[in-house]
Order: structure tokens, then C-alpha cells, then sequence
């Protein structure tokens, strides 16, 4: 689906499909991880290979956030203070370190002040949104935003699922991908409500207000997303 922005040179693309469906995050719930076999029991979602930051600011705000974390919020705490949390590629670009197979802010299963990410934990506890807290690519996943600018200036603007292909060639060795299945399209509410705070964070208020006045629209027919159309198959 598409539309113009009324305010700028821009025309908006949207996926439709999958925002509409009734997708959710199924970590702890069934999530079986983007490790080569079936990871369930581990518990890590999304976090086996570390987090690439997308630039400086998304590295100084969990620069800045994870000095909030205390030892009942963070298991890698102390191996963070020995080695720190993140580490530098040859090409100057930053991840957070791996620490036991997953990312140094996963809690693994059994940890006291909860599993999965610490960052995730303390900004529940203090009230604040997850997404203030985390790498940016932690928050947006499964939801992507790509922008194209056309010669004359013209920027296109798509708000699409996070696809295999988005991970780059790991991404077909997955054993499992959550928007490839049935077992993750169990939410309440249709997608472009459930990811109401992550969209606006990619687009703002206005934009997405346009988002739901046009996903909304009554004479539209949804069209039921992939992994909801196999499942119904068998």
C-alpha cells in the first residue's frame, strides 16, 4: 500500500500483509532462536550474534544505559567490567561483545533477575520505554524501515517485515525465522498496533497516523500473511 506525505517530498510504501497481521514476539513463548537447530531452551531470540550498532548515537545511548545496569539486572556484569561489553571490527564498526554464545547483555535462563536482555529489564523496572534502552536494531527487528532518494530528489520510504535476507547470507541457515511462522501470528491486536511505539520511533506521529487511517480502511480486504496462509494449508 502506498501514499504521499502531505508535508514532503516523499511517497511512503507499506507492508500491508504483515502489519495487519496478528504477528507478535514469541521470545519465551515458543521462540526458537537464529542458531543452525532448534534453540528453544536457550532462550536468546534474536541475540545469539551480538548487536551492530547503526551509528554513533545508537552506540552512545547504550554506552550511556548500560551504566544503569546493576549486578541484579545484568549475569555479564563483571565479565563486562574486565573486557567490556563491546567490541571493534577491523572496518571501525561496533557490536556488543559475545559473551557464553549470545550477546554479553543476555541473562540466560535461570538467571535471578530474569532472562533474556538486561537493558530490556532495567528499563521495565525504571518505568521507561525498552527502546530508549537497547541497540537500535534490538527494538526495530522484526519491523524495517529502507528509504530511497531518486534522482530528483524524491525519497521512497518503505515500512516492510524484517526478511531472512535482511541478516545478509547468514540469514538462510537460520533453523527457524519468527515472521516465517504460524506460531508467532497469535497476537491480539493486528501488528501496526502491537509495533504502535517502535513505528513512530521510525516515522512519527503524523506518519503514523496516516499508517493506520490507511490500514484501517474499510472497503480494503487484508490479505492473510504467508506463514498464516501455510499453516492453514496443513
Amino acid at each position: 500500500m502506498s501514499f504521499d506525505d502531505p508535508d514532503e517530498q516523499r511517497t511512503w510504501l507499506i507492508d500491508a500483509t504483515f502489519l495487519r497481521s496478528n504477528y507478535k514476539c514469541i521470545y519465551g513463548e515458543g521462540c526458537k532462536g537464529v542458531l543452525d537447530d532448534d534453540a528453544e531452551d536457550l532462550q536468546q531470540g534474536c541475540c545469539s550474534y551480538g548487536a551492530h550498532f547503526l551509528d554513533e548515537k545508537d552506540f552512545a545511548t547504550v554506552k550511556k544505559t548500560s551504566k544503569l545496569l546493576e549486578e541484579r539486572h545484568w549475569q555479564n556484569k563483571k565479565i563486562a567490567e574486565r573486557k567490556g561489553w563491546h567490541v571493534v571490527a577491523k572496518d571501525g564498526s561496533k557490536k556488543t561483545r559475545v559473551v557464553n554464545g549470545a550477546c554479553i547483555f543476555h541473562n540466560q535462563p535461570g538467571f535471578d533477575g530474569g532472562s533474556g536482555c538486561a537493558l530490556h529489564i532495567a528499563a521495565v523496572e525504571a518505568g521507561e520505554r525498552h527502546m530508549d534502552w537497547k541497540p537500535d536494531v534490538c527494538w526495530q527487528v522484526p519491523v524495517r524501515l529502507e528509504e530511497h532518494t531518486e534522482e530528483d530528489g524524491h525519497v521512497v520510504s518503505m515500512l516492510r517485515e524484517w526478511k531472512r535476507r535482511d541478516w545478509g547470507d547468514g540469514g538462510q541457515e537460520f533453523h527457524w525465522w519468527c515472521t516465517d511462522s504460524p506460531e508467532a501470528f497469535v497476537g491480539k491486536d493486528p501488528a501496526y498496533v502491537y509495533f504502535k511505539d517502535e513505528i513512530t520511533e521510525l516515522v512519527g506521529k503524523k506518519v503514523y497516523a496516516l499508517i493506520v487511517q490507511q490500514l484501517s480502511k474499510t472497503k480494503a480486504t487484508p490479505v492473510p500473511h504467508p506463514a498464516v496462509r501455510r499453516r492453514t494449508k496443513r
